[in-house]
């Protein structure tokens, strides 16, 4: 960007009003980054005949090789609107569901989020995914209908069908608002074209129309349609051009840092808004004390680890001493910079209500929340919470032993970079096991694995599994020490309907104060008080621990190594090594010996794994299996054969809609099931169905399927394939 720019966009950012914090968001190839393009272009950032395939903010080679957006990219844009000059920080993010982890992360530092819908294919299931996560976290919604040419091109629609399209995608994202913004914000964040919150156009061509616009220059769909019957599209370009109907809608209907935090604050931070440094969050101060939320880590190859975060209270300046609240590390701001797109522009300071790129942070992941030192005891914010979960998982190792460490530090990094990404690491052998949303986050991972010139071996995608339990111990089941001198019984009971809602919504939480989380589980999850009370941990599988216990010596001072046994135990279940979920695991009595050297971890951990084991072993044991909500778009006289394939791989229908010559069909498909269903769905639709899947739910494995994948699990893990029975961990006295 020019100097001379470049100081009117840093003095911009001092004045609050005149910034927006905006993403793209939508489903995937519905043209988020062909309009992020000229966007740019219109800015002096990109050229104007470049833009729409130059794919700016998609910087990695992998995102310019398959024409995807993997990971988030910022930039910071001028705009002038009604005589005024605005920043806006754009946040271009990833459509397909396997990187919807970027998108959630994206959404904590943006206020506003520019919903980008295919006005042939219209609203779609990660349309739905995106928008609920927007929703969920405050961020204001406007709408871009984009491939409006299309619908004249190639499906040769008149003005009236047209209108009814347009008119049915507007409908259905409302319709999305209503299901899940908060209930003050439904009807005003509803969108319409005559409130100024949608613009239809084409990214590709350059052309965008808004209420606004066509009022003001007397211009009328019409138009539009002539201009591409007659082959004058570039007209288009200039008299209506993309860049000013999406900037100034984007201007006009999302809000300032100002506005924004005032609302936005409270729904991700549960601290005391009255206190000295909410008041400074609420406010947007830039005097006040130093707050950064940090939603993203990049791994620069020269510069190291780049932390990029929303300033919501305070300045930042190169050379400040602050301090991360989850790492309880103090660092050094080696540089301030903004990012523009694979680019960062080095700046000496930026204020509250800003997006900023920090160095010096060696020891931060996206969560975490930055203070100044003398704020230690600052509660940090809400812990990101992800609407999909790793599912799928493949076992690598290096061909060449040599090549372990590179392997291990590589993926290392890129776990820091994709939270998502979920790995173990056998140091001795060199197998990793890498768990991600599906298999082309996988493929992704090992293609870039393989691109360092690492060669490696890979095993077949496998799905992800967890355990729990359909009831209860029938009676406290006992495991002692080895020396046998401490005894803990234990009880394995599932958790109720109510109570997994709270866990998955991020209701309920392991850090909140005990006492609101006990007042929360006895009102919305009938939860007796004493349980409700003594929690003593939830951990990241969504079980339980509670002690029932009362009065009994020494029990405080083996409190943590308890604690960490039950999340060793939850983390590899007794059925076959899957995690635990939705178990509530209580302690009903025990007994420890006196001499601290008898009551170490060495005798506290094993016991209690075996009591958990064999209460979990005791209390009906079952598999659960992540379920896929899959969409497919497939010509009306494909449809038997669509459903055919859905219902024969244990998907069952929910609904059907048609939409001209198509029909649209929503239902559920096991996660296993669709290993190798691309195939299978070309095949029997003749290659004219598309689909997509997210993710949706753990769901209990039919019974007579469950031992079934039980045994192949413990064998492919190397276990004995016999499952353990309960008395096998049961002592007795």
């Amino acid at each position: 960007m020019p100097k001379i720019e470049m100081e009117s966009l840093i003095s911009l950012m001092h004045q609050k009003e005149r910034i927006r914090n905006v993403g793209i968001i939508a489903h995937i190839d519905h043209g988020k980054t062909t309009m992020s393009d000229s966007l740019l272009a219109a800015a002096g950032i990109l050229s104007p005949k470049t833009a729409g395939q130059a794919r700016k903010l998609d910087y990695l080679e992998v995102e310019q090789k398959r024409g995807i957006t993997i990971k988030s990219a910022n930039i910071s844009l001028l705009h002038r609107f009604g005589g005024d000059r605005y920043v806006i920080n754009l946040v271009d993010t990833p459509g397909h569901v396997d990187f919807t982890g970027h998108v959630t992360r994206a959404l904590r530092v943006i206020d506003g989020a520019i919903c980008v819908v295919d006005a042939v294919e219209e609203v779609m299931v990660q349309t739905e995914t995106v928008t609920r996560q927007a929703l969920e976290m405050r961020v204001k919604p406007v709408l871009f209908i984009n491939k409006v040419d299309r619908l004249i091109t190639e499906l040769r629609l008149k003005p009236p069908g047209i209108q009814k399209k347009l008119e049915r995608i507007i409908r259905d994202y409302n319709r999305l608002i209503n299901i899940y913004a908060e209930p003050e914000y439904r009807d005003k964040w509803q969108v319409s074209f005559a409130k100024g919150n949608v613009a239809f156009g084409s990214a590709i061509d350059k052309w965008g129309l808004t209420f606004e616009m066509a009022k003001k220059r007397g211009f009328m769909f019409s138009d539009v349609i002539d201009a591409y019957l007659e082959n004058r599209v570039e007209e288009l370009q200039r008299e209506i051009p993309l860049h000013e109907a999406i900037l100034g809608m984007v201007i006009k209907n999302t809000p300032s840092p100002l506005e924004a935090q005032k609302y936005r604050i409270p729904a991700l931070w549960k601290g005391d808004l009255n206190s000295e440094i909410g008041k400074s969050m609420v406010k947007c101060d830039e005097n006040g004390p130093l707050v950064i939320s940090v939603n993203k880590i990049n791994i620069d190859p020269h510069a190291g680890a780049v932390t990029t975060g929303r300033i919501l209270s305070g300045t930042i300046h190169e050379g400040d001493e602050v301090f991360l609240l989850m790492a309880r590390s103090m660092h050094r701001i080696q540089q301030v910079s903004l990012y523009m797109g694979a680019d960062r522009e080095i700046i000496k300071e930026l204020p509250a209500g800003n997006i900023v790129a920090l160095l010096g942070l060696p020891s931060a992941r996206a969560g975490e929340t930055i203070v100044t030192p003398e704020y230690i005891n600052f509660p940090p914010f809400e812990k990101i919470k992800y609407v999909t979960e790793p599912v799928v998982t493949m076992a690598i190792e290096p061909k060449r032993p040599q090549d372990l460490p590179k392997l291990i530090e590589y993926i290392r990094k890129t776990s820091i970079e994709d939270p998502n990404l979920v790995y173990t690491i056998n140091e001795e052998t060199g197998e990793t096991l890498i768990s991600g949303m599906g298999e082309l986050h996988i493929e992704i991972v090992i293609n870039n694995i393989r691109e360092t010139g690492i060669e490696i071996v890979t095993s077949p995608p496998v799905v992800v599994y967890r355990e729990t339990v359909r009831g209860s111990s029938s009676q406290p089941v006992l495991a002692k020490s080895p020396n046998k001198h401490n005894r803990f019984w234990l009880v394995a009971e599932p958790l109720n309907d109510e109570t997994m809602k709270l866990l998955e919504d991020g209701k309920v939480t392991s850090d909140m104060p005990w006492r609101e989380r006990a007042r929360i589980l006895r009102e919305e999850a009938r939860w007796n008080a004493s349980d409700a009370r003594n929690i003593w941990v939830i951990d990241d599988y969504m079980n339980i621990f509670v002690n029932r216990t009362s009065g009994v010596q020494y029990l405080d001072e083996v409190r943590e190594m308890i604690i960490s046994a039950f999340r060793w135990s939850t983390k590899e279940g007794p059925l076959c090594g899957e995690p635990l979920r939705g178990v509530k695991i209580a302690l009903t009595d025990v007994q420890i010996h006196e001499d601290p050297v008898h009551r170490g971890p060495a005798q506290v951990m094993p016991a209690i794994r075996r009591a958990v084991y064999g209460s979990v072993l005791s209390a009906e044991p079952i598999l659960m299996e992540p379920i896929y909500k899959i969409q497919v778009t497939v010509p009306t006289d494909t449809l038997g054969k669509v459903i055919g394939v859905i219902t024969s791989k244990r998907g069952r229908i929910e609904r059907m809609e048609e939409r001209q010559h198509l029909s649209i069909v929503y239902g559920y498909i096991p996660v296993a099931e669709t290993i190798g269903f691309a195939s299978i769905m070309r095949k029997a639709s003749s290659g004219k169905a598309f689909w997509q899947n997210t993710f949706s739910h753990w769901e209990i494995v039919p019974e007579k399927l469950s031992n079934e994948i039980a045994i192949n699990i413990r064998k492919r893990k190397g276990k004995k394939p016999e499952i353990p029975r309960a008395e096998e961990y049961m002592d007795t006295l």
